[in-house]
């Protein structure tokens, strides 16, 4: 009886270890054909390719389905899916990056600033993430926040196009036009025919 079930039980762990590498080999063909259908444009058809294989316990998917649902305008649904992907990696700075397309694209800022603010809690030089948040502090017209993130990524990368532009701005709207007429002049170091700094040349003069 105890080799019967011995028997039984090695015959069982086949099974299952069959019935696994089957349910692998179908998300991973549904992944190659998501992004085949992607690169054609069909990201709705991609979508529901990758529905069909879902695991709500699987970073990969959510995240996957995160992004299939953000390109085909599906907001709401993208959010959950990138939720969920964070749920289950909290640490992971590539679903909250991902999780701000459809918020912005819904406007919702303030949860896009939370989830800026968690990632700079895991990576506080995170020159990207500084940047935009920057960005978002000059459309605030709160200079003084948008400076400090801003000079994060100049600390990195003194040379910074876009960085050293937007600090100019917001040097001029501080009423300091003799910084922002020098980040101004860097800019066209590496962009001589930016119109942007040119712009800015000519309200501090």
């Amino acid at each position: 009886m105890d080799t019967l079930k011995k028997f039984t039980l090695i015959i069982a762990l086949i099974f299952a270890g069959f019935s696994f590498t089957n349910a692998q080999t179908n998300v991973i063909k549904a992944f190659e054909e998501s992004y085949l259908l992607e690169t054609a444009g069909k990201n709705k058809e991609a979508l529901a390719t990758l529905k069909s294989v879902y695991n709500e316990n699987s970073y990969e998917i959510n995240l996957r389905l995160g992004w299939l649902a953000y390109l085909s305008g599906k907001f709401t649904e993208s959010t959950a899916y990138y939720n969920n992907a964070i749920n289950k990696l909290p640490m992971s700075v590539e679903a909250r990056l991902g999780i701000v397309l459809p918020l912005s694209a819904m406007g919702n800022w303030n949860e896009i600033i939370n989830h800026y603010n968690k990632i700079l809690e895991i990576d506080p030089k995170n020159s990207l993430v500084n940047y935009r948040l920057g960005v978002i502090y000059y459309e605030r017209k709160q200079y003084d926040k948008s400076e400090t993130y801003l000079k994060q990524v100049i600390n990195m990368y003194p040379f910074d196009y876009d960085s050293l532009l937007m600090l100019a701005w917001v040097k001029y709207r501080q009423g300091d036009n003799n910084q922002a007429k020098l980040l101004f002049n860097k800019v066209l170091m590496s962009h001589p025919n930016d119109s942007s700094a040119k712009e800015g040349l000519t309200l501090v003069r």
